[in-house]
């Protein structure tokens, strides 16, 4: 569990007591690959930090097309925020992609360490800011970038990830069909 105190006091300071209490909230917990961490349809129950492992986030769209939004990869969170804080069905599935560590928080655990922890929800506020950050700077150059300096764009950001997810989710998250990945990919060999 030191990747998870380790994160965190990247974003605050923690006396032993207060890691302590954080780490007796979180359990560890194995998800095997294509298992899901969240489902659509139901309300966001838990927080996972991921310890080892890639997992995404994904959709269903009106053609009942899968869709990767964005993955998510070692010492990361992973929650639905906005199913998780309002109680409302999640709009999204978090699979794993590969097989996963994760130190899961509950909902109650959670809420125990706003309540009890000076400074957490600083703390947290700091880790979803970062957060969405990431996201903006990894989903822009989706829009006004062509299919090759995506992947380029891919590779550059996901060192660790672009070799351990299929590539049809690779294709879904970049937009593209497989075939066309393909032919990106032999192009640049």
């Amino acid at each position: 569990m030191k990747e998870l105190v380790n994160y965190i006091l990247q974003f605050g300071n923690l006396n032993q007591q207060q890691i302590d209490l954080i780490l007796s909230k979180g359990q560890e917990r194995e998800i095997r690959k294509e298992k899901y961490f969240a489902e659509a349809g139901k309300v966001a129950a838990e927080v996972g930090f991921i310890i080892d492992g890639i997992m995404r986030v994904c959709y269903y769209d009106n053609k009942g097309e899968e869709i990767t939004k964005y993955f998510i990869e070692e010492n990361n969170l992973v929650v639905d925020l906005e199913s998780f804080d309002n109680g409302i069905c999640s709009s999204c599935y978090v699979q794993a992609v590969t097989d996963c560590k994760i130190i899961v928080f509950s909902k109650k655990g959670w809420q125990e360490l706003l309540d009890t922890i000076i400074g957490w929800d600083t703390i947290v506020h700091k880790i979803i800011s970062k957060a969405l950050i990431q996201k903006v700077a990894r989903r822009s150059p989706l829009v006004s970038e062509d299919a090759t300096t995506r992947y380029l764009s891919f590779m550059k950001m996901f060192p660790n990830v672009i070799n351990r997810i299929p590539l049809s989710y690779l294709a879904s998250y970049l937009g593209i069909t497989q075939s066309s990945l393909s032919r990106i990919r032999k192009n640049i060999r």
